[in-house]
């Protein structure tokens, strides 16, 4: 079974999947074995890995240890051409169709897909939208690409379904890493209700209500990152995955 039919079926059975996204740069390697098998014990589905910038962390290593300790999906989530490893399951090929800025739409892609072909990496096209979140993320400034603004739902809602038509087959709405505001549910239920492949929500998701609201919405894989940077926050995890697991029940 491949990585994409694999996402597809968790959602299928739990209503959404719920995916922690680990930034080698911001999770030391000695950490991630207790970050790991504390995620799985939570309920947690997958993984994604990489970061706009990595200066000082090791995206094999972090790769190998995630693998060393469960056995669900490692898929990386590239900030640029340089964050490819064959230690992985897949890789989210990222093209950033909120943007004009063609070396994010299909420039990088040159590059990396002889590399993705040679790491006999399972490739999932995934348009890649950033949304305007209360303040200038990193990935924005990293890619020269303004945000879509919040409060204009169709420019989001045709750009997605744009997406669809070029051959995509998730729909990322990102608000950024350490976002002031999630995405809005009202972009979320509007871009969800036009197309017909899964919508990822990611960016500002601080709560397990939210986390509900956006699957309620129509969101159907959930990603929170820095937010479970901090230790004290892990407790909260298992709450994250129940409100995101909307099919599943939880026996008593």
């Amino acid at each position: 079974m491949n990585t994409l039919t694999n996402i597809e079926n968790t959602i299928q059975e739990k209503g959404a999947a719920y995916f922690i996204l680990i930034d080698p740069d911001n999770l030391p390697t000695n950490q991630t074995e207790k970050f790991v098998k504390h995620c799985v014990k939570s309920g947690v589905d997958g993984f994604l890995v990489g970061g706009s910038l990595l200066i000082n962390g090791d995206l094999d290593k972090s790769i190998e240890t995630i693998k060393k300790y469960c056995n669900l999906p490692v898929i990386i989530f590239p900030g640029s051409v340089s964050q490819l490893s064959d230690k992985a399951d897949a890789v989210l090929f990222l093209s950033l169709i909120s943007g004009r800025n063609a070396e994010h739409l299909i420039g990088k892609h040159v590059l990396a897909a002889p590399l993705i072909k040679r790491f006999n990496l399972e490739a999932i096209p995934t348009g890649y939208m950033l949304i305007e979140s209360g303040k200038t993320t990193t990935a924005e400034y990293v890619s020269e690409s303004k945000p879509i603004p919040r409060d204009k739902p169709g420019i989001a809602t045709a750009t997605a379904l744009a997406g669809e038509y070029l051959g995509m087959k998730l729909i990322y709405l990102e608000g950024g890493s350490g976002a002031e505001n999630p995405v809005p549910d009202e972009m979320i239920e509007m871009v969800s209700s036009q197309i017909s492949i899964p919508v990822i929500v990611g960016g500002g998701i601080r709560t397990p209500e939210e986390a509900g609201a956006k699957v309620k919405a129509g969101a159907k894989i959930i990603v929170t990152g820095n937010y479970f940077e901090n230790e004290n926050n892990w407790k909260l995890i298992s709450a994250f995955a129940a409100a995101i697991h909307s099919n599943q029940v939880i026996e008593i």
